[in-house]
């Protein structure tokens, strides 16, 4: 028997329960992966939490590395052995093991460690299509991310820096500023402290940001469309202070034609194609030593309660996995 946490009701961490699973042999088209290593998200509070409905009982987690113990019927490219990665929208990788189509699976490539591969699965993915497809960050550009010390931000300012951006990080603390500094943003705003409109004008020249990155949400949103430039563009790709209540498009309009969007990495990965060159893109990335993974807090497989309740009171910086 494997383990995994299940949750039967949504609600709040004390809904987490770590179960008894069994786990059948791999369907064709799927690989059997033994989890090493799993990435927190904070997608994962939204699934627990209701914010994006699950048939109960559910699973949680959506990324997660580990290495292949079964392959399926008609799988090819893949066997017994090879380390892997994944992210995939249906959750459940918070468990000792499980069964993936092997089309979302990735190669780790040698130098990545597993615990780096299941960060990199999400949240270093998700900064690849961000900077690099949403909207493609080019040198000069003067971009703001939020969060700049979280696991996507971290990785969003450094990769950032390097494709020569001006990169402006908005942090919520002293504390989280001195490590958002320090992974490249060239100017860092505290929030209740600073500005932040007034300062990324200042920065600007008067004109504002080219793309603002915000995963906060309901809080930091409209302050984000403040800080653009006519014809920026709002990357609206979370909603850790909750959902953006409704807002009518007249709001763009006097702002200057911006442009919104409200991305998910599975819709820049459907196909193949688009994931291999995110995963190469993303791995490029770390060999070349543009973007480092910070892991600065590990949790048993069976404290991912714990992992929810310190994700949420926002005391982690960087990347955060469990371990089975």
């Amino acid at each position: 028997m494997a383990r995994a946490i299940r949750i039967h009701e949504a609600g709040g961490p004390e809904v987490l329960r770590l179960e008894e699973i069994e786990v059948v042999a791999p369907g064709a088209g799927e690989v059997q992966v033994k989890h090493t290593a799993i990435g927190l998200n904070y997608i994962d509070v939204y699934d627990r939490t209701g914010l994006y409905p699950q048939p109960m009982p559910a699973g949680l987690g959506r990324e997660a590395a580990g290495v292949i113990s079964a392959v399926g019927k008609k799988v090819r490219g893949f066997r017994v052995g090879d380390r892997v990665a994944y992210v995939m929208s249906p959750p459940g990788s918070y468990a000792d093991l499980r069964n993936v189509p092997a089309a979302r699976v990735v190669k780790i490539p040698a130098g990545v460690s597993d615990e780096h591969a299941a960060v990199l699965a999400l949240k270093g993915m998700t900064a690849c299509f961000l900077l690099r497809r949403c909207y493609p960050v080019k040198k000069g550009d003067v971009i703001v991310v939020h969060a700049a010390a979280g696991g996507v931000g971290t990785l969003l300012t450094q990769w950032g820096k390097k494709l020569g951006a001006v990169v402006i990080g908005v942090v919520g603390s002293e504390e989280k500023a001195l490590l958002a500094k320090k992974n490249g943003c060239k100017h860092v705003l505290v929030r209740g402290r600073d500005d932040v409109v007034a300062s990324v004008r200042k920065f600007s020249k008067g004109l504002g940001a080219h793309v603002v990155y915000d995963a906060v949400g309901k809080d930091t949103f409209t302050e984000s469309l403040d800080s653009l430039r006519k014809r920026g563009m709002m990357v609206l790709y979370g909603s850790a202070s909750g959902p953006v209540p409704p807002f009518s498009p007249a709001e763009l309009v006097k702002r200057g034609s911006l442009f919104l969007t409200r991305p998910t990495m599975f819709d820049y990965t459907e196909s193949r194609e688009d994931l291999e060159w995110i995963a190469r893109e993303t791995f490029a990335a770390v060999k070349k030593r543009w973007i480092k993974v910070q892991i600065n807090q590990r949790y048993a497989l069976a404290d991912a309660a714990k992992a929810h309740r310190d994700l949420e009171s926002r005391k982690t910086t960087g990347a955060s996995v469990l371990i089975p």
